[in-house]
């Protein structure tokens, strides 16, 4: 059974900065490209930022330089370290393969006002 986990959101003031992680089982986590995404209130899910097994990464423009993801791969675990948020990161953030065909999970809520 897969299970994806995200936690680590919360609520922060603009220029705040938290710590996502994403404990995953029941997938081939070390050799899978993995990736953050974020679903904002009546807007389509995004992808944030990837992840290669080889550590290659993308980030999407709107998070570029303030976002990083990393893995763990003895853990099965992707973190995503959030710096500098602003009040438009507001969202529940997830984590899947990429592509990303399970299910997704509960996900966690982040948001971002003063």
């Amino acid at each position: 059974q897969v299970q994806l986990l995200a936690s680590g959101g919360g609520l922060v003031q603009p220029g705040g900065s938290l710590n996502l992680s994403c404990a995953t089982s029941g997938i081939h986590f070390s050799i899978l490209p993995m990736g953050w995404f974020r679903q904002a209130p009546g807007k389509r899910r995004e992808l944030v930022a990837r992840i290669t097994r080889f550590g290659d990464i993308i980030y999407s423009d709107s998070v570029q330089g303030r976002f990083t993801i990393s893995r763990d791969n003895a853990k099965s675990t992707l973190y995503l370290r959030m710096t500098s948020l602003k009040p438009e990161d507001t969202a529940v953030y997830y984590c899947n393969e990429l592509p990303p065909d399970n299910p997704w999970g509960q996900g966690t809520q982040v948001t971002v006002s003063s």
